[in-house]
């Protein structure tokens, strides 16, 4: 595959993959207790946990430069 055909499918995979995640963790958000602790806990956690599964598609992009 073309590096730059691969960074498109890359690029609209990674904004695939942000949108079901935010939609995801808005709806987990709701569910939670009524506790500012623990919805900044919450956040805090789903703010960094989303570059976790994005690296393996990352490298995949990169690879055959």
């Amino acid at each position: 595959m073309q590096p730059r055909l691969r960074s498109f499918v890359g690029s609209m995979a990674i904004l695939i993959f942000m949108a079901v995640y935010i939609v995801a963790a808005i709806h987990v958000a709701d569910r939670l207790p009524n506790n500012d602790a623990v919805k900044m806990v919450f956040f805090a956690v789903a703010g960094l946990f989303w570059g976790i599964p994005i690296l393996p598609v990352i490298s995949w992009m990169n690879r055959g430069r």
